[in-house]
């Protein structure tokens, strides 16, 4: 039974997926707080320049849901939406924190939830 074929933009979400997980994306941000914290405006945009740099593709449309706390350990889960309204998980873990400077790895869910209706 032939596959019906993969949409431009899911085909899209799966390479930048794979890209990610295949490279381990990881990022760093220096921030002017004395508490660490990067603003999730900043965290979206540093996290898609990231994945675009990854994966050779153009910059995704990123949202995050919150501020990421400059604490080793803290994750915060992102999305990634296609034109088609496609998303892909893409999650942000701090691996360190240097003074005001956080450093955190991103990793992208294997497979994308389609668009819905």
């Amino acid at each position: 039974m032939p596959k019906s074929p993969l949409s431009r933009a899911t085909w899209a979400l799966t390479v930048i997926a794979a890209g990610a997980l295949l490279v381990g994306c990881s990022g760093s941000v220096s921030v002017g707080s004395s508490d660490p914290k990067l603003s999730k405006a900043k965290l979206a945009d540093t996290v898609a320049a990231k994945l675009a740099s990854t994966t050779g593709q153009p910059k995704p449309d990123i949202t995050c849901p919150e501020d990421l706390v400059g604490k080793v350990g803290t994750t915060t889960r992102c999305k990634l939406t296609a034109s088609d309204g496609s998303t892909l998980g893409v999650t942000v873990k701090v691996s360190s924190v240097d003074g005001k400077q956080i450093n955190f790895d991103i990793k992208a869910d294997e497979t994308p939830t389609p668009a819905q209706s």
